[in-house]
């Protein structure tokens, strides 16, 4: 039997000529679905031996789907540059990171070294195993094992939205990290200081996971345990690019890229490759020679550049705020972390001026790890990345040359996916703004109280007795 189409009356759920008003339709939808998801088929879904055949399955897909580039010794994606960067690190000389600036943090190394480890012949099979190792370790820990209902359900999510972004899941660094970010939240609680290594280290391989180090600091229990192993790791990388003479370039994968235009599908640039699409007169789609990437240039776009790192450091900054407060008030920790994650991970997609498509793999731990903590409270998250992951990959790979192009349909395309980032940082956002409002009122810790309190009193003037001072001093007179 359908579920009742809550939120509209009886008149809006008469038909029309035998179809259904439109405000009556998300609730159609929503019934139609309640429907379909039968006793018989959730059982099915949440049976973890089905889960192990599906994670095997898509994997499968993935083999298949390389073995062309895996048997002629070719690799895919931005792999032929890994590889290349993993032949050069024979050489101490001509290391990435020792021997000059690199634009990624120097422990991206050590995924592409592992790579090479068979030799360059073997590096798209092994980076490809590696991916299927960590993403096994991730629903393993999603799932508990299989023991966890919820769990089971975010890996089944995560499988899905791994399975629509493959393009980019199985060829870039993003792949590796993702499950590492999983794991190291989903052991948070019990490991903490093992969760800050896998995390320090997901940063020192891309940067992204910084925000989540940053809103776990702020907003666990265990912030003291997780900044010191945090901070232990990145000091070890640190010394190691000291020993190997890297000093100079430790921090240069912030400089650079500082100086890169607008690339195509940051949600900025949305404005100016409408104007190229409509041929405006002074607005064009270019390629970056030196970075390989399609940027686009017209009035006022190099100012956008220039204002959007500014941007999305006042934007983190605020959520931090946010979070501190909600903290000092007494909001519940776990889920401040999680929110404060995809709120701060998400601005960092909103507010960059380089938008790869890659970067929608930036929040899918986060919400896989919201999922098994609250189903039905992410599950507006996960719905909504599910089409943004699928219109992630078809703007790349599949219509990335019409969209060079200026093709209409491409760029409806990349406004739309870019429109529901922005939807999903609002989410975030006012999710955390509800839990910092709902808290208790302001505890400062006794460190701050205290003497802000005596100052207090030592400013404030005597005034009128109160009227309990007054029944005391009475009470005294008897």
């Amino acid at each position: 039997m359908l579920a009742p189409e809550w939120g509209t009356s009886a008149a809006e759920r008469i038909p029309v000529n035998g179809f259904p008003t439109l405000s009556a339709l998300p609730a159609r939808v929503h019934a139609h679905a309640r429907g379909m998801w039968t006793e018989s088929r959730r059982a099915w879904f949440l049976n973890p031996q089905n889960l192990v055949f599906a994670f095997l399955a898509v994997h499968a897909v993935f083999f298949m789907s390389l073995l062309p580039a895996i048997l002629t010794g070719q690799t895919l994606g931005d792999l032929p540059l890994y590889r290349t960067w993993a032949e050069h690190s024979r050489q101490l000389a001509e290391m990435p990171g020792i021997s000059g600036p690199w634009v990624y943090p120097f422990g991206a190394l050590l995924p592409i070294l592992l790579s090479n480890l068979l030799g360059p012949y073997h590096f798209q099979l092994v980076w490809f195993l590696l991916t299927l190792v960590l993403n096994a370790i991730a629903v393993a820990a999603l799932s508990n094992f299989g023991r966890n209902r919820n769990g089971i359900k975010a890996a089944w999510w995560f499988l899905a939205v791994t399975l629509v972004l493959s393009p980019v899941a199985l060829l870039r660094l993003e792949g590796i990290v993702a499950p590492l970010v999983i794991v190291a939240l989903v052991i948070l609680g019990r490991q903490p200081a093992l969760a800050a290594v896998v995390l320090a280290l997901g940063a020192w391989i891309k940067v992204w996971p910084a925000a989540v180090l940053l809103a776990i600091v702020i907003a666990s229990r265990r912030r003291l345990t997780v900044a010191l192993s945090a901070a232990g790791f990145s000091i070890a990388i640190i010394a190691t690019m000291f020993a190997l003479g890297g000093a100079r370039n430790i921090f240069s994968f912030i400089t650079a890229q500082s100086d890169r235009a607008l690339q195509l599908e940051a949600p900025i640039t949305t404005f100016w490759v409408w104007a190229a699409a409509l041929r405006l007169p002074d607005n064009a789609i270019y390629h970056n020679v030196p970075l390989a990437t399609e940027e686009v240039t017209g009035p006022g776009a190099d100012f956008a550049a220039t204002l959007m790192t500014p941007l999305m450091f006042v934007a983190i900054a605020a959520l931090c705020a946010v979070l501190i407060i909600a903290m000092l008030k007494g909001a519940d920790s776990g889920r401040l972390v999680l929110l404060g994650s995809l709120a701060m991970v998400t601005a960092l997609i909103a507010f960059n001026k380089v938008g790869s498509p890659q970067y929608i793999l930036w929040l899918t731990p986060i919400v896989a790890v919201g999922l098994v903590s609250d189903w039905r409270a992410w599950r507006p998250a996960a719905v909504l990345l599910l089409p943004i992951a699928l219109l992630t990959s078809l703007v790349f790979p599949v219509f990335y040359l019409p969209l060079i192009d200026r093709n209409i349909f491409a760029v409806i395309l990349l406004t739309a996916r870019n429109g529901m980032i922005i939807w999903l940082l609002v989410w975030a956002t006012r999710q955390l703004a509800q839990l910092m409002r709902s808290a208790g009122p302001l505890q400062l810790p006794a460190s701050v109280a205290g003497p802000l309190a005596r100052a207090k009193s030592l400013r404030a003037p005597a005034g009128p007795p109160q009227p309990a001072e007054v029944l005391a001093d009475e009470s005294r007179h008897r």
